[in-house]
């Protein structure tokens, strides 16, 4: 009977298509962290690690415009209601030795000033008050954000925007924003999303933008 070897390579070395994703089991937090240092912060793929569960995703490339349109309506959402904000775009964050998830874009809010200045995330910061996901988001990265504790997510995927609000550790969808209440997000996002489409996106702000300043 022949012996079988396992060959083992370096993470760095799968070549994924834009749209699919590597589901790795049983990734403890050590073997985790190493990967993360092999990927490198260069990278055009994102990671979820939760449950001893990791997942590697190389997002579509139209995944981006409706990526940067939300992140720009957030912006413009908070300037226009005079809140103030830090963005942290897609950083890393982690909850030691159990979760980690690199959302599209967040944003701290409410603690908008504790990370003013802040170039390296420390283990006593907390978590971005509002993640933006686009794409489809897998248990697992719902997971990973429940073990960190952002109170508020929104999910973008085929047309439609889901708001999930965290309550005594998990998520539940949401009509609103608890952060912009009085504005209707899941239905104000899908449309500028495919307007931007049709007439490209800083016309698609700007309407949105018009619109706001209307309705105030």
């Amino acid at each position: 009977m022949t012996a079988l070897i396992p060959i083992v390579k370096p993470i760095s070395q799968m070549k994924l298509t834009p749209g699919s994703t590597v589901t790795i089991p049983d990734v403890n937090w050590q073997e985790f962290e190493t990967i993360l240092q092999e990927l490198g912060e260069n990278r055009k793929s994102r990671v979820a690690y939760s449950n001893s569960i990791l997942e590697i995703m190389l997002p579509l490339p139209e995944h981006e415009i409706p990526r940067d349109l939300i992140s720009d309506i957030v912006k413009t959402l908070l300037k226009v209601t005079g809140i103030r904000y830090q963005p942290f775009g897609s950083t890393t964050f982690k909850r030691e030795g159990t979760a980690g998830v690199e959302p599209d874009a967040c944003f701290y809010i409410q603690n908008y000033q504790q990370m003013i200045g802040r170039r390296r995330l420390q283990p006593e910061d907390p978590p971005p008050d509002l993640a933006i996901e686009t794409d489809v988001t897998s248990k697992t990265t719902l997971d990973a954000y429940e073990a960190i504790g952002v109170p508020e997510i929104w999910v973008y995927d085929s047309g439609r925007l889901k708001i999930y609000l965290l309550k005594n550790g998990k998520y539940l969808e949401s009509q609103t924003s608890p952060n912009f209440p009085e504005i209707p997000i899941a239905q104000i996002i899908p449309n500028a999303i495919d307007r931007a489409w049709e007439v490209g996106s800083l016309q698609a702000l700007e309407e949105v933008e018009s619109a706001i300043h209307r309705s105030k």
